[in-house]
């Protein structure tokens, strides 16, 4: 076995290890097991564009289809545990499959006879819907993990116990029959707004990617990533956080992209002197960061768009400074560990050049391009996909070396459906969550308790949330993550006067961090295993490299113009200008270091400066430009002199 195939295989079991998506069967597709689900997924992919070109069916059929599909699926590619076989479906995982598609089909043949008995369900209803929470339950437990699924039963035992409980959290108590037909027989738990949103923006978004991935995009991404920042101080970690940043917005799985990317960049990183922890935690860093870049930003923003009730594009406009002021902060602690450190670029001659690299797959960009155009004019994001899906394929075809034949559009058609299934299961399984949340006022009674904690201060309403958001997070991928924060915590700062838009950003925002924040911290130990680090400091590290992202969230709390809202021309450009400079000195309190080694008494000024500047108002600007300013000329002047500032 060659080195590159034992590499691969490690890298497997890493993602394995870390990402419960990618413990799945692998199939031989001349198997009978293999074909069907190979015929499953193509035809999962085909009903999704047909119904974005021609239009979805009645909303709880076409979500009811969607979420039964998949869950079939599930029950086929993923083992009931780990002892469980890996090459072959056990008799009982075929038929919760078969048992899984009963339950869309139920709906889809009875659908006029569960509208004209709404409210009044039968036996039979009764028996549906016990078995889709049962199913939902199992199916969710074997591609998301075990956190998610005790946390829904919780709620379900919640549901059923409210009147013997304290009275903080006690509720009126709900039978079973009121518990499985609220579940299963309406829009709002199993087949909630989640599912509704994973049944059509979200699934022809994975599908989009996964059309690119078979273009080349993510080839095209790394070497436009190597071009230009690959001879730079640090370059391969600067290459790391552009490559796995363009890809993270795209296929909106942290792990799954620490491991991909990571795969190529931690070695480079290592190769050049950074620790192992540092490169761990740099790929885990950019990946999460992935997630709130536009212009998708992992498809968890077209959720937010359906809760908020606004459109995407208007999310995604919002959300473009806060990440550059996420991306900048981790390039700059880059760019100052790397100067502190001596630690060089990969040789010019080693590197393509950006021209040679856009001249040959620089066409691969127009299907993004006709993604954008498409949204800011106004189109809804199914139509956008839709067409950019299409484009896709046309672009590919301008250049032999990434023309798609038949073969990589039957196989993309494959790879979207099996990529959605994660997604999907999740939001279903979300669905019985916010659905108990709803059926029993818990999302405001937590609401409540977080006000009272904070006892009418904004600040520490904000630093609770904070926790409550980190700690709901832990676990879990970001779609989940985002739609149980946004309606446990993000009511109480709608309570506290900040508006909607902000606090679901907010709570999106520390949703995400939870990947990186340990004890749990699935995308940085990720990278460490890639890098061979320790994976308790690995977390520490991408901590401190995404500091900025912790700070960002508060400023726009503070200062909605760095969403965009309202404010002017100038008070956006004011905003940004200090902000950024904010994360400059943010950086160097962090790092120690600027054009020489920086001392505890100047690191604290920096601080200080960082805080100010990120904060709104004019006085607080000044005093922290005074202060940057002061430490940078000190800076520059021993730096010139060639002396150390010491400790």
């Amino acid at each position: 076995m060659s080195k590159e195939q034992e590499g691969a295989l490690g890298h497997e079991a890493i993602l394995e290890k870390y990402d419960t998506e990618s413990r799945f069967r692998k199939f031989d597709k001349n198997s009978i097991p293999g074909m069907i689900v190979f015929i499953m997924c193509i035809g999962l992919s085909i009903f999704h564009l047909y119904t974005a070109a021609t239009g979805p069916l009645v909303t709880l059929m076409h979500r009811a289809v969607h979420t039964t599909a998949v869950m079939a699926l599930v029950f086929i590619l993923y083992p009931f545990s780990k002892k469980s076989s890996k090459k072959k479906a056990s008799i009982l995982d075929w038929v919760f499959g078969v048992l899984s598609l009963g339950l869309g089909l139920y709906i889809v043949m009875n659908y006029k006879d569960l509208v004209l008995r709404a409210g009044m369900p039968n036996d039979t209803d009764m028996v549906f819907g016990i078995m889709a929470i049962l199913l939902v339950l199992e199916a969710g437990r074997r591609i998301t993990g075990n956190e998610i699924a005790i946390l829904a039963v919780l709620f379900l035992i919640y549901a059923y116990v409210g009147p013997y409980l304290p009275d903080l959290i006690a509720h009126r108590g709900y039978g079973i029959k009121d518990i499985a037909e609220y579940m299963y027989l309406t829009t709002e738990g199993i087949f909630g707004i989640a599912i509704g949103v994973s049944s059509t923006y979200i699934f022809l978004f994975v599908l989009f990617g996964a059309f690119l991935s078979k273009s080349g995009m993510g080839q095209f991404f790394n070497d436009l990533a190597m071009a230009i920042a690959g001879q730079g101080k640090g370059g391969p970690a600067k290459v790391a956080v552009i490559s796995s940043g363009l890809l993270g917005s795209i296929n909106g799985s942290a792990v799954a992209n620490v491991v991909t990317t990571g795969a190529f960049t931690i070695p480079l990183m290592k190769k050049i002197g950074y620790e192992p922890e540092f490169a761990g935690a740099v790929e885990a860093t950019a990946s999460c960061g992935g997630q709130i870049l536009p212009p998708v930003m992992g498809a968890a923003a077209f959720i937010m768009a359906e809760y908020l009730g606004i459109k995407y594009i208007h999310i995604a406009v919002a959300a473009a400074i806060p990440a550059l002021l996420y991306y900048l902060g981790v390039i700059v602690m880059i760019h100052l560990r790397a100067s502190k450190n001596g630690l060089t670029g990969i040789p010019k001659e080693q590197l393509p050049k950006v021209s040679e690299v856009l001249k040959e797959r620089g066409h691969l960009l127009i299907p993004l391009i006709i993604l954008l155009y498409l949204l800011i004019s106004g189109k809804t994001p199914i139509y956008a996909a839709f067409f950019s899906i299409i484009a896709t394929i046309g672009a590919s075809a301008l250049r032999k070396e990434t023309r798609m034949n038949f073969k990589d559009i039957i196989d993309a058609l494959e790879d979207g459906a099996r990529t959605a299934l994660g997604v999907a299961m999740s939001c279903a399984i979300v669905g019985l969550i916010i659905g108990v949340a709803t059926l029993t006022g818990f999302g405001l009674k937590l609401a409540g308790a977080i006000l009272f904690l904070g006892k009418g201060n904004l600040f520490i309403t904000l630093f609770l949330t904070m926790i409550a958001c980190i700690v709901l997070g832990m676990g879990l991928p970001s779609i989940p993550a985002y739609i149980i924060t946004a309606t446990m915590a993000a009511p109480a700062l709608a309570k506290m006067g900040v508006p909607h838009h902000v606090s679901h950003m907010f709570v999106f925002y520390f949703g995400m961090l939870a990947n990186l924040t340990p004890p749990v911290a699935l995308a940085a130990f990720a990278g460490a295993g890639i890098a061979g680090g320790n994976p308790a400091k690995t977390g520490f590290q991408a901590v401190k490299l995404a500091l900025a992202g912790f700070i960002v969230p508060y400023i726009f709390v503070y200062s909605p113009a760095l969403l965009l809202i309202d404010t002017t021309p100038i008070g956006i450009v004011i905003a940004t200008i200090t902000a950024i400079v904010g994360v400059v000195a943010l950086g160097v309190s962090v790092e120690g270091h600027l054009f020489t080694k920086v001392n505890a008494i100047y690191r604290i000024i920096m601080f200080a400066s960082a805080i100010l500047l990120m904060m709104p108002g004019m006085k607080t600007d000044l005093v922290g430009f005074v202060l940057f300013l002061a430490i940078f000329f000190i800076q520059k002047m021993s730096g010139k002199k060639g002396d150390l500032i010491t400790a």
